[in-house]
């Protein structure tokens, strides 16, 4: 097996891999890598330089670890987790990355694909109106710095009480649409100026909207799928990929300034200067921690008012309301944030850079809706290939932190994919495998070649074989919506 590094990486099962400690000077815990030998030997050189250098982090426990949708990233890879005793511990923006609370949001129907297809071009033309998309795009709510504010400290909650969106909704997202500690205070105006127009916004990037179906011929296990709102019988969901926009971007970017200073004076070094950090309980890292969750409510808020604003463009296609027309969430998950959650070694803070929390049954943070099954997981393929919904498991709980993949992953940059592809074909393809795309930018649309992403089923294969997360349906493409 040739693997693009120098390092020992044992075989533990065939879906995990192992880097002991004694290959990297530092390292407190070993790297873990979930994949099969197929993923395994494809994943490019600093997915394992960036995993062992997570290792070595203060106060780390458990494993470093690494999904099988890893690739390298900024600081931690792309799929990393990391957890941290709270009071040796540090925390990191690149373990959590720019785009703060970048998640996944999934609205079912009682629409089927018969009552969609007649109706799809429109519907996608009252999408690309409805919900504005693209680099600097801004949506249609006016806040005040004020209202701002509490869309920070409120997240989701707020957007509810202006309208934007069902009660329900709350307890079908995580830490129900709102993380508690946020302080605006500890947001510069600077990133406050770049997130208050962009409320209701997709963004651009790998960011989408996407229209599509689930079937019975491609739902694994249909008494979870039920209590989840998936019925099959060709049934139309919708599906939201985004994040904070240029608010946690800019939250990000002013922490890692204050964190190099902040590292020097704490007597702390690291092997990648993107690994940048300050102790947990530090006044620095407390400040970041407070301005983090200012962008991770912001990004529940702004998936809940894009949430609106797709109800109110199927109402107008299909002259019913949403709530006739069955559209309810199903679920609403961050994959890219730093939590402090319980577990059986106590308090962590828990990491998660490109990975979903997967809990399993039981769990308190659950809504009851959910503690039979385990808490759903929104796992979106490249907008050629089909997305799974999957649900979290008890051995997720004791192997990976309550932690799984977020996606594919890339396997090829965004600079190399504008290079093999023009957007333009990318779209024709599309549409000749039934796929009708919207796009702001035909560059943009180049970048997410579906060529560019790991295989999304050999990546839920291997979560699911390894037992941190059950597939429970996937779900096929028929209109997206891109930045």
């Amino acid at each position: 097996m040739k693997l693009q590094t120098d390092m020992t990486v044992n075989r533990i099962t065939d879906q995990i891999w192992e880097i002991p400690p004694s290959e990297k000077p530092g390292m407190i815990v070993p790297a873990r890598i979930y994949a099969t030998e197929t993923i395994l030997t494809s994943m490019d050189r600093g997915v394992f330089e960036q995993v062992t250098n997570v290792a070595c982090l203060p106060g780390i426990r458990g494993h470093a670890l690494c999904m099988p949708d890893g690739h390298w990233g900024y600081g931690f890879p792309i799929g990393g987790v990391a957890a941290f005793d709270l009071r040796e511990g540090i925390v990191s923006p690149g373990g959590v990355g720019y785009d703060i609370n970048c998640g996944m949001r999934l609205i079912r129907t009682d629409l089927t694909l018969a009552d969609v297809q007649p109706n799809l071009d429109r519907l996608l033309n009252e999408l690309f109106r409805a919900v504005p998309a693209g680099v600097g795009s801004k949506g249609f709510v006016s806040l005040s710095r004020n209202q701002f504010e509490e869309v920070m400290r409120r997240g989701a909650r707020w957007c509810v009480d202006q309208g934007y969106g069902w009660h329900e909704d709350l307890e079908r997202i995580e830490e129900q649409g709102c993380i508690p500690g946020a302080d605006p205070s500890k947001v510069t105006d600077h990133a406050l100026q770049r997130g208050i127009s962009q409320l209701g916004t997709l963004g651009s990037g790998n960011h989408y909207l996407e229209v599509q179906v689930a079937s019975n011929d491609r739902i694994f296990d249909a008494d979870t799928a039920a209590a989840l709102g998936i019925t099959g019988q060709d049934q139309i969901v919708v599906m939201v990929h985004c994040g904070s926009r240029g608010f946690g971007h800019q939250v990000a970017s002013d922490f890692l300034k204050v964190f190099e200073k902040a590292m020097r004076r704490y007597g702390i070094s690291v092997k990648d200067q993107q690994l940048a950090c300050a102790p947990f309980q530090s006044p620095e890292g407390q400040d970041y921690f407070a301005a983090m969750n200012c962008a991770a409510n912001t990004a529940f808020a702004n998936r809940q008012v894009i949430t609106h604003q797709i109800r109110e463009a199927f109402a107008r296609v299909f002259g019913r309301s949403a709530e006739e027309l069955g559209m309810h969430l199903v679920y609403d998950v961050a994959h890219n944030i730093a939590k402090v959650e319980r577990y059986a070694e106590g308090e962590l803070l828990v990491h998660r850079k490109g990975s979903t929390r997967a809990f399993g049954p039981g769990r308190a943070e659950l809504p009851e809706l959910y503690r039979r099954t385990g808490q759903p997981v929104i796992c979106g393929g490249s907008m050629e290939t089909g997305s799974y919904l999957l649900v979290g498991t008890d051995q997720a709980m004791r192997e990976t932190f309550g932690s799984t993949m977020h996606g594919s992953g890339r396997t090829m940059s965004r600079a190399q994919a504008k290079k093999s592809v023009r957007g333009e074909q990318v779209r024709q393809q599309m549409k000749e495998h039934g796929i009708i795309v919207k796009a702001v930018s035909m560059s943009g649309l180049a970048e997410e070649a579906g060529f560019a992403y790991k295989n999304i089923s050999d990546v839920v294969e291997t979560v699911d074989r390894a037992g941190i997360t059950k597939k429970v349906a996937e779900l096929r493409p028929i209109g997206n919506i891109k930045g």
